[in-house]
This record gives structure tokens, sequence and C-alpha cells, in this order.
């Protein structure tokens, strides 16, 4: 059994960086072609506010209905589970529906508030790109509950290998649309999206999910829907963060919002790649663990995987900072996308790489509040931090520009991570996150040694290499080897932690 979930972790992050990688070629594609103009701060902001609007909604009905569903399973059988699955993909279908249409209409308007920088073209084709994208919320909303549907029954491959048709039909489209209409940009995404959904709608209906025509408000339904909606506020509080930088950033100078939006995919894929795949992993055995009542698994779960993070977050945090210019040019700099673009983003991708490990346990301590039921204290945390979001992207804009919105995310990450965690320590007295502190000044110190032998390495003997990517790429393979030799020689048993995640 722990071979096959080793092999399931592994495969997982194989897929996952294949997954990213796609995503990256796109994004590449898009730099290639338009760099860092006002086409990509439209397309880049209404995706902003696609994921403002629906991306918080869609991950609040996915994360109430996991533990819900382990519930009904646990205590009624799989016949009720498969309905309880119905009437959620029912009720999001209904929700979903109206709230496109109304996307739609009212593009122009929304773009007006939530854009107020944008005006002219700038302004026409953000509100054509809503349009679009609020098209396909409907097959992106149903995918999300078909996940968690196939994860509870260990099926975990399917999902991520259907993420890549998103990835090649939007690199295909953006090719496209550079030689007859940049208008034709979105389209990719909402393509992509509907053929992720007929996979993943494929895969469920042979692992023997059969629809029903119900739809009810009350008993389980009405639980998925008044545990999501704390869910939603509080999972919407990145997507918050990131629309409040994109607001203020399109009364900045042209291509302050590209330059975010670059500098914020590096990040999020380093995010998705490592502690994503470990969210994804625990995530549905806490629920079945706090169904169940077995609180040993429960809090092993919660120390195993708040480590994890740390060992991985840590050294990809140092390293992203301190090469943030090398990763922006290996990227991204080439065609339209001139070392002007480079200037703009490296100091944003520096000061968000900042707060990885903010991000990373942000991310796992609220999926643990989470599988305890507790989704308000997620929500009201979160929008404490978005206040101190807010206050301090206002005090930071006008002496750093939009750095200085990266900045302030970062500290707002680490404010809210502070927030979980001493109210963990409080109202839940008997988990213990970190059991040696001792232990985890070891990692940290493990991942600084590693990463500043690197550099000068990177100074030293690489110096005559000309192959910047060649160049990176020894460096942190050295790196990886130095932390895993250091690790070994603390005693630091957390590396082999990944083989306990059961």
């Amino acid at each position: 059994m722990k071979e096959n979930i080793i092999r399931t972790a592994i495969l997982m992050s194989i897929l996952t960086l294949g997954s990213q990688f796609l995503g990256f070629i796109r994004e590449l594609v898009m730099a290639n072609y338009f760099g860092t103009s006002y086409i990509v701060d439209a397309f880049a902001m209404s995706n902003t506010i696609l994921n403002l609007l629906f991306g918080g909604l869609i991950v609040a009905i996915t994360s109430a209905y996991m533990p819900l569903y382990s519930k009904v399973v646990a205590q009624r059988g799989s016949e009720e589970g498969e309905i309880l699955t119905s009437q959620a993909i029912n009720l999001l279908l209904c929700v979903t529906l109206i709230l496109s249409l109304i996307g739609i209409v009212f593009s122009d308007q929304i773009i007006a508030v939530c854009a107020g920088g944008f005006t002219g073209e700038t302004a026409r084709l953000a509100s054509y790109y809503i349009k679009v994208i609020f098209s396909y919320i409907i097959f992106s909303s149903i995918t999300g509950i078909f996940e968690p549907y196939l994860q509870y029954r260990g099926i975990f491959i399917p999902q991520i290998i259907s993420g890549y048709f998103i990835s090649f039909s939007s690199a295909i489209v953006i090719v496209i649309s550079a030689y007859t209409s940049y208008y034709y940009i979105a389209y990719g995404m909402l393509i992509g999206n509907v053929l992720r959904f007929l996979c993943v709608s494929a895969v469920a209906k042979k692992n023997g999910y059969r629809h029903r025509a119900t739809l009810s408000l009350k008993g389980e339904a009405s639980g998925v829907l008044s545990l999501a909606l704390p869910i939603f506020l509080g999972s919407s509080v990145d997507s918050i963060s990131k629309f409040i930088d994109r607001t203020l950033a399109s009364h900045l100078r042209e291509g302050s919002i590209a330059a975010l939006n670059y500098a914020n995919l590096i990040d999020n894929m380093i995010i998705i790649v490592t502690i994503t795949v470990i969210s994804t992993l625990i995530y549905p055995k806490l629920t079945q663990a706090y169904a169940v009542h077995d609180n040993t698994g429960f809090n092993k779960l919660v120390s195993v995987g708040c480590n994890l993070v740390v060992m991985i977050a840590i050294p990809c945090s140092l390293g992203a900072m301190l090469y943030s210019r090398q990763i922006i040019q290996i990227v991204y700099e080439r065609g339209a996308f001139g070392s002007g673009a480079t200037a703009m983003t490296v100091g944003a991708f520096f000061f968000y790489s900042m707060g990885l490990l903010f991000v990373a346990m942000n991310q796992f301590l609220t999926k643990v509040y989470y599988s305890m039921h507790n989704m308000k204290v997620p929500m009201i945390l979160g929008m404490v931090s978005v206040g101190f979001n807010i206050v301090l992207n206002l005090i930071l804009i006008g002496p750093m520009q939009h750095e200085g919105l990266a900045l302030a995310s970062s500290v707002a990450s680490g404010f809210n991570m502070c927030l979980l965690f001493f109210y963990m320590k409080y109202k839940y007295s008997d988990i213990i996150i970190f059991p040696s502190k001792g232990k985890l000044g070891m990692i940290f110190g493990s991942a600084g040694i590693s990463v500043s032998l690197s550099y000068v390495l990177y100074k030293s003997i690489l110096e005559s290499i000309h192959a910047e990517l060649i160049r990176l790429a020894l460096v942190v393979l050295f790196a990886i080897l130095i932390y895993g030799i250091l690790l070994k020689i603390f005693k630091i048993e957390e590396i082999n932690l990944i083989k306990k995640i059961v």
C-alpha cells in the first residue's frame, strides 16, 4: 500500500511538472508574440477578475463537498454519496449559468469598475475577453466536483493529464491570434476547459458515476452551501489580493500588470508542482481521519504535511530570490519580451518569491481547517489579511511602483500564515504542528547553506559556462545534492516523510 502511494506521489509530481511546463510554454508563446503590451495587460486582468469572482466559488464547492461526501459515505453508504454528488453538480450548474450570463451581459461595466485605469482599446479588449472566458466557468465548475469525487476513490492521475488540454489549446490559439486577430486569444482557454470537462466526466462515469436529475436545498445539499460560503470568502483571499494588485497596477505604466502576471506564474508553478501535490494527497486522508475520529492519525498527517511544506518551500524561495534575474531571462526573454520587460518582471518575481513559504503554509493550514469543517476561521483571518494587504499596497505603490504591490502581497501572506498558525495553537492545542523546533531550525540552516554554496559555485567555477540555462541547471542540482546531504547529516528524518502519508 505504501509503495503504491509513493509511486502515485512521484507520478503526480512528474505529471504536474509536465502540466506546468506546458503552461510555461503557453506563457512563453504569449511573451514571445505580445511581450508586456496592453494586450497581455487586458488578458491578465480579465483572468484575474474571473478567478476573483468564480475561482473561489469552484474551490469553495469542491472543498465543502469533500468532507460532506466522506461523512455521507461513511455513515449512509455510497449510494447516498452518489445522490449528494449529483445534487452538488446540479446546484453548481444553476449558479454558474446565471453568473456567467451576468458577466457576459455586463462585461463593459465589470471592466469599468475593476480596471478603471484601462481606456480605449485596452478596455474594449478586456471586455471582450471577459465575455469569452466567463463562458467556460460552467465546464470548469463541474470538473471541480468530479476531481475530489475521483480523489476519494484514490484516482489522481487523469485529472492532472486532462489539464494538458488547456495549455495545448491556449498555445495553439495564441499563435493563430498573432497572425490573425489578438481578440481570439481567450478562445484557447474556452476550448481547453471544454475538453478537460469531457475527459474528467468520462473517467468519473467509467468509475461508476451515474448522474441523477435531482436538486435539493435540504440535507447535505444545503450543507454544501453553508460550508461553501465561508470557504468561498476564505479561498478568495489570494484572488482578492491579486485583483487589488492588478487594479492598482492598471493606473501604472503599460506592462505593469503583465510583469506582475509573468512573475506570479513562476511562483505559482513552484507551489503547484510541490506543495499542491502534498495537499492533494493528504486532504482526502485528513477528511477521512476526522470523519472516523482518528485523532492520532489526523495529528500525524498535519505534522507530516507541515514539515514537508517547510522542507520544500524554503530552498525554493531562497533559490528563486537569489537567481531571480537569471530565471526571468531564461524563461521569458525572447521575441517581443526584451530587456525592458525583463527589468520590470525581475523585481516583482523577487518579492513574490519572498512569500513562497507563507503562501504554501497558508494553503496547507487552510486545508487542515476545512477537513475539521471549520470554514469560518480561514475566511475571517483571510479578510483581515486582505485589509492589511490593501494598507501595505497604498504605502508601497508610490515609492516602489508594481514591485511594491508584489512585496505587499508577500508580507500579507506571512501575516495570514501567523494568524492561522497561532489560532490553531489556541483553538486546537492537541495538534502539534512542528514537534521539534530544533529540527525546523536545521532545515532552515541546511537550505540557507546549500543555496549559498550554489551561488559561490555559480560565480566562480561555472563562470566560464556561457549557456545560462546549463549553468543554472548545474547549480540547482548542486544545491539539491548539498541540501540532501545536510539533512542526512543533521538526521532530519523528515526527508523521508513522504513515505508516511498514509
